[in-house]
């Protein structure tokens, strides 16, 4: 079932649900099925205790992270995110999609946080789970909210985006990295407009994020781009041509994620493989559990970003190959500073409770 606008292609049943329910087509609707029209997305407030998200994992680059929202409209149909909807009693399928949780007092929470007296600065990572720029973002602007006491507080942050959204927030940007208190990352998945639209089919174009790129680049906010993530025979093909137009626009420096599918977003990517490239698709996941030991997905630390094998051992020479005929990550990221942090005086929090 392929709906307008949006990535996955079934609605499954959270793993914590104690019924499952199975599909069954009997022919008789296929005509009317081709032409469900889309889904609207349903806002759904969230009242968060907490806002920042501390991991210790070894082979993630930051420690603490804030998602401004829960589900993501983009609609990325291999995100590894999706399984968080199971914790809501929702699917990770068009759930996911379409039930949207944004967190109400995401502002005050991180400035009531970053004051305690013992918290310890750490660059804060936007976008680690879903995307900070999502389209509802543009009218909520819970985001740019977050911005704004970070940047009042000189506490550093890093963000990762597919939208050309972030635009708009360019005056908090520039502004912080006159400080060295932000850098960026530019997902870029495809250079192929049909391919964005079934992949990922709410986030900007491919052209729009390169375009990106480069007003970050001139406006001196320092900007990588990921690739993320690389799918066997569905746009690996792609690397070295991302690669060249990412140098071309300004980036200096690449990184590259293979596809990941833990819980139930094996099942969701594996239905989208056959309804858009049913000709291809036990290939794409031969290849897939070749880079995963023969499972269709492996959590362990280290080698879960790059995957093993020939195939794995291959791409990663081709991501160093194309580095370096390009120019890219020929020096090391500066470090965002954390010196210049300051908390709110002792003074100002008493008059709180004037």
């Amino acid at each position: 079932m392929i709906i307008k606008n949006r990535g996955a292609t079934i609605n499954p049943e959270g793993r914590f649900e104690k019924q499952q329910y199975e599909v069954f087509d009997d022919g008789w609707y296929a005509e009317e099925e081709k032409a469900l029209p889309s889904l609207e997305t349903i806002l759904l407030p969230e009242k968060a205790k907490t806002i920042i998200t501390r991991n210790d994992t070894p082979d993630i680059g930051f420690d603490q992270s804030i998602n401004p929202y829960r589900g993501c409209e983009h609609g990325c149909v291999y995100c590894y995110a999706r399984p968080s909807h199971a914790y809501m009693n929702l699917s990770p399928g068009l759930d996911f999609e379409t039930k949207i949780f944004y967190k109400v007092d995401a502002a005050i929470l991180l400035e009531a946080e970053i004051n305690k007296p013992k918290y310890e600065c750490q660059p804060i990572m936007l976008g680690a789970n879903t995307d900070p720029y999502q389209p509802l973002e543009k009218q909520l602007k819970i985001t740019r909210q977050l911005l704004e006491i970070l940047n009042t507080y000189n506490h550093p942050v890093g963000i990762i985006t597919k939208s050309n959204m972030i635009e708009r927030d360019m005056d908090i940007l520039s502004d912080m990295a006159k400080r060295n208190l932000v850098n960026v990352a530019i997902s870029i998945t495809t250079l192929s407009n049909p391919l964005k639209l079934i992949l990922e089919p709410r986030t900007s174009g491919p052209r729009a994020r390169l375009r990106t790129v480069q007003k970050l680049r001139e406006a001196t906010i320092p900007v990588r781009v990921m690739l993320a993530p690389i799918i066997p025979m569905i746009n690996d093909m792609e690397l070295e041509k991302i690669l060249q137009l990412s140098h071309d626009a300004g980036a200096l420096h690449a990184s590259y994620v293979l596809i990941r599918l833990p819980h139930e977003v094996k099942a969701i990517f594996k239905d989208w493989l056959i309804n858009h490239f049913p000709d291809r698709a036990e290939h794409v996941m031969s290849i897939i559990r070749q880079m995963r030991g023969g499972k269709e997905y492996d959590a362990t630390f280290g080698s879960r970003m790059r995957g093993e094998g020939p195939f794995a051992e291959f791409l990663e020479k081709r991501f160093r190959i194309a580095c370096k005929r390009y120019k890219l990550n020929e020096n090391r990221s500066s470090r965002l500073d954390l010196t210049s942090f300051k908390k709110r005086s002792a003074s100002k929090q008493l008059s709180l409770f004037d």
